[in-house]
């Protein structure tokens, strides 16, 4: 089922687009797992709404938002797949600002619902970047005031070092990203970027097997040890090319956040950085050289929103 001008205008059209995502095989039922459609039933007539799914399993019934961030959402289907569209396609991101703008919706509502979307993007089981021959870069960045100041200090003999020796920028926040070469991003927000930290990250996320790029960092002495080879460039040298030895793509990456969230975002809370990451990781992996369209795009992030809830309150 393709993206129209209907189905961001018409709820009906709208949930059918859903379900057609969410449930290609038909639908299941998110209580019990049922998939039997002789045993689920479509509700109809004035006193169902529209969408309504009864299972004969478990008598629970449920619609295509049961078990997913849209869940008990009072917004309308087609102003949800509107705004999965519009953070979908603007490559540095949408305001929710502009989104409640756009929807006709308070702010307040325009901002959970981004917060909402964000986490359908999260990916929940990401596979190891890199491989046989393949190379992987790793970089470091700081962005953002700590939400509470923390003081800096210079490390005692024998703790392991940060990049420049330190504790880092004094009061920024760290995110360490790793990026498959012409692949995927993965990005991590830590409250220190400490050797241990980094390479504990690196370790858990880059096949064995890939060629590792670095700048000449101290956080990543010895890595060579855990892949086919380690190879740096030397900034501070101002070497930043030598041969197909870079990191580049990284400080792109890197470029590409900055700028969304300097300039579209403007701020944002240090407890939800992870979820602009996440955000910003979805657009990156699904970009239009990967051969993704807008739409697909839209398409996997509704996809990616079963089995998720985000309630900033008690569920009842």
């Amino acid at each position: 089922m393709k993206l129209t001008d209907a189905i961001f205008q018409d709820a009906d059209k709208a949930r059918q687009f859903m379900e057609a995502e969410r449930w290609p095989n038909g639908p299941y039922c998110p209580h019990c797992g049922n998939s039997d459609r002789d045993k689920i039933t479509g509700l109809k007539g004035k006193a169902h709404r529209p969408g309504l799914y009864q299972c004969a399993e478990c008598r629970e019934q449920f619609t295509v938002t049961v078990g997913t961030v849209y869940e008990r959402s009072k917004v309308p289907l087609n102003k949800w797949l509107l705004a999965i569209y519009l953070m979908s396609a603007g490559k540095k991101g949408t305001s929710a600002h502009q989104i409640g703008r756009t929807l006709g919706v308070t702010y307040k509502t325009a901002w959970f619902m981004c917060h909402r979307i964000r986490e359908s993007m999260r990916d929940d089981s990401p596979s190891a970047l890199g491989g046989s021959g393949q190379i992987v870069e790793a970089d470091e960045t700081y962005f953002g005031k700590y939400d509470t100041p923390r003081e800096r200090k210079t490390p005692r003999r024998g703790v392991m070092p940060t990049k420049g020796g330190n504790s880092g920028p004094a009061n920024k926040r760290a995110i360490v990203a790793l990026v498959e070469r012409g692949g995927n991003v993965r990005t991590f927000h830590v409250a220190v970027a400490d050797k241990v930290t980094v390479q504990g990250i690196v370790a858990a996320n880059i096949d064995r097997e890939s060629r590792l790029h670095t700048d000449e960092s101290k956080l990543y002495t010895g890595a060579a040890d855990h892949f086919f080879t380690h190879e740096t460039v030397k900034h501070s040298a101002k070497e930043y090319v030598r041969g197909d030895v870079h990191t580049n793509t990284a400080e792109g990456y890197f470029s590409i956040f900055k700028r969304g969230m300097k300039g579209v975002y403007q701020h944002c809370a240090e407890k939800h950085l992870h979820r602009y990451l996440a955000e910003f990781d979805f657009r990156y992996n699904t970009r239009t050289r990967l051969g993704f369209t807008d739409g697909e795009r839209a398409a996997l992030a509704i996809k990616g929103a079963a089995g998720k809830r985000l309630t900033y309150r008690p569920s009842h």
